[in-house]
């Protein structure tokens, strides 16, 4: 029960008049003409209603003391986290090997078949040690092909285990194609020009050649493919490897069996006379035939592997059903509430009221239970047929955005403890606030960015692209590698060296010394008023006013395990001559034990 002095006004309704039992009247403009009997019963209908309100609001461990329920949604939340976790660190740790293996073949691929390659260009380095990987010259572009078919034909000189694509080890052909435009002839001194947008290709197979006499402009010229570098667009050298990976063997898992398809590409979409050239390595398992003094037959690891999927599967599926199940009762018993405010008291329960049986933290469970499903689904399916690299991206996506609200759903049971509660209740509160100041602060921050992307973008590294003009600036607002980006800014045109220092020095002026400083006091503004909150108490809506508090007496006294549910329907059903309540309540009811949500 809540006593007066707890209880805030109520808008559209008396604030004057308390009932009996400490409930204030909500507008009950017949509440004045009742008779004796009929009042007696809305008393009863108010006391059973607040009381399955107070017992639905209640968190599992007060449910318990209540009721003697098991938190069973509890339990399958913890059990969850432990499966969920130990699925995903070991998909981690597999992952990590595969991309890590797949990126250094694709780095000796680059050694064996591209001309002109060196190991600085295997790090990604700021600012780049290098500029791209280039062919500027016709006779370069045929002597790259002819060094990738000579690497191709001496696979025995690769210190890596690699074999042709051949259950008998001979050397298919490689397969070379053009894409070109389909008419693209430029006559550049009388500044004329043919040309057709359409993209037309052919291939040829470079079959039965010598590797150590092999010139590729010779050949493709004898096979009546000439390659038109005015109309060409991109030109690739297609061939596939097998090779072993013996270090994903281990005393229970066998080595891993992979194919490559290699394509070397020549790409000149730009016509600017530089025509890029890099190479791709796309992966796919194979299924290993294994030897006789290895366990041929050793499915110990996989077996392993999907029973942990299964049970991860099988979990997040019986979480989401009764989270769904919950979300369900939830906006049953809000119809109910809805309902028994307009009869009982002639009036609507407030928005901020039906919020109160809209559970966030449910529908964030749904949510990661929906991608660990997904995930998981397709880890099995990764860990038994043939996948590509994509395919590890998107299950590790799935699986570790759901691992994470996972983790994010543990904040839900520290907040039933006051101490701990204090994270969850600043950021509810200051959320509003922060959408609109963040509206405000992210339209100076777009006209920074278009700016900068149009003004700078020629000249500076950083500027070069609208997501990195974006992401330079997001560094700068966190103090990350000023100097470097005033140093790097050409000196080409003086004009705008000067523009980019006033452009720079306005720049974090503002953000840092304005817009966070702004932000950081959005958020202790609401850390205040929650702290003020909890030494004078948190505003109550209309419904948080009817259900009233609950005393820890109360929940153990054994009140809540009394047979309130039939006595509720009969008395609501003769009170509001209508089976509608009786039938709805039921539903959510279903005896005592099926309003035990989390």
């Amino acid at each position: 029960m809540t006593s007066p002095e707890e209880q805030l006004d109520v808008e559209d309704g008396p604030k004057d008049e308390v009932q009996s039992n400490n409930v204030p009247n909500y507008g009950n403009s017949q509440g004045t003409s009742r008779s004796a009997p009929n009042s007696t019963m809305l008393a009863q209908v108010e006391e059973k209603m607040r009381r399955k309100l107070q017992f639905f609001f209640m968190n599992p461990i007060e449910k318990w003391q209540a009721k003697r329920k098991f938190p069973y949604k509890f339990v399958v939340q913890v059990i969850k986290i432990v499966l969920v976790t130990l699925q995903l660190c070991l998909f981690a740790h597999n992952r990590y090997n595969h991309v890590n293996y797949t990126w250094d073949n694709r780095i000796t691929f680059s050694h064996l078949f591209l001309l002109g390659w060196d190991s600085t260009r295997e790090i990604n380095a700021y600012p780049p040690g290098a500029g791209p990987l280039a062919v500027y010259k016709v006779d370069e572009f045929y002597n790259s092909l002819d060094y990738a078919y000579s690497g191709y034909s001496n696979l025995t000189n690769a210190i890596g285990p690699y074999s042709y694509n051949d259950e008998n080890n001979i050397k298919p052909d490689p397969e070379f194609c053009q894409y070109y435009y389909k008419k693209g002839i430029i006559n550049g001194f009388n500044e004329s020009y043919e040309f057709n947008a359409e993209i037309e290709y052919n291939c040829v197979n470079f079959t039965n050649v010598d590797a150590k006499g092999f010139k590729s402009k010779q050949y493709l010229k004898d096979v009546g493919l000439e390659v038109d570098f005015s109309a060409l667009v991109r030109a690739e050298l297609k061939f596939p490897l097998k090779t072993i990976n013996f270090r994903a063997a281990g005393p229970i898992t066998p080595p891993d069996c992979f194919r490559f398809d290699v394509s070397i590409i020549f790409d000149n979409e730009d016509h600017d006379g530089q025509m890029s050239l890099y190479l791709e390595a796309e992966p796919h398992k194979l299924t290993c035939k294994g030897d006789k003094t290895y366990v041929t037959d050793n499915k110990i690891d996989q077996i392993l592997r999907s029973i942990l999927n299964i049970l991860v599967i099988l979990i997040c599926s019986i979480s989401l059903i009764l989270c769904s199940r919950a979300i369900y009762r939830a906006q049953l018993l809000k119809g109910i509430t809805c309902a028994f405010f307009r009869r009982a008291y002639n009036k609507e329960l407030s928005f901020d009221g039906r919020l109160e049986f809209l559970n966030i933290w449910y529908i964030m469970i749904i949510v990661n239970d929906i991608l660990i499903i997904m995930g998981s689904a397709m880890k099995e399916q990764i860990e038994r047929n043939q996948f590509t690299y994509d395919e590890w991206n998107v299950c590790s996506l799935f699986l570790g955005i759901g691992n994470l609200l996972v983790w994010f759903g543990v904040l839900r049971y520290l907040g039933f403890f006051k101490t701990y509660n204090v994270v969850i209740l600043t950021l509810k509160t200051a959320a509003p606030k922060i959408f609109r100041f963040s509206c405000c602060a992210l339209l100076l921050y777009a006209g920074f960015t278009f700016c900068g992307w149009l003004v700078l973008g020629p000249y500076h590294m950083k500027f070069r692209s609208l997501a990195t003009t974006s992401e330079c600036l997001f560094s700068l607002i966190n103090g990350d590698d000023m100097f470097a980006t005033f140093s790097i800014m050409s000196k080409k045109s003086p004009m705008l060296w000067w523009f980019s220092r006033v452009y720079l020095y306005s720049f974090i002026s503002l953000y840092i010394y304005v817009v966070l400083s702004l932000f950081i006091s959005v958020i202790m503004d609401a850390y205040d008023t929650i702290k003020q909150y909890y030494r004078e108490g948190f505003p109550k809506n209309d419904l948080q006013q009817f259900i009233g508090e609950t005393s820890f007496e109360e929940v153990s006294s054994g009140l809540y395990r009394s047979q309130s549910s039939s006595s509720l329907n009969t008395t609501m059903s003769s009170f509001f001559c209508c089976n509608f309540y009786r039938r709805a309540y039921s539903k959510i009811n279903g005896g005592q034990s099926n309003v035990n949500l989390l």
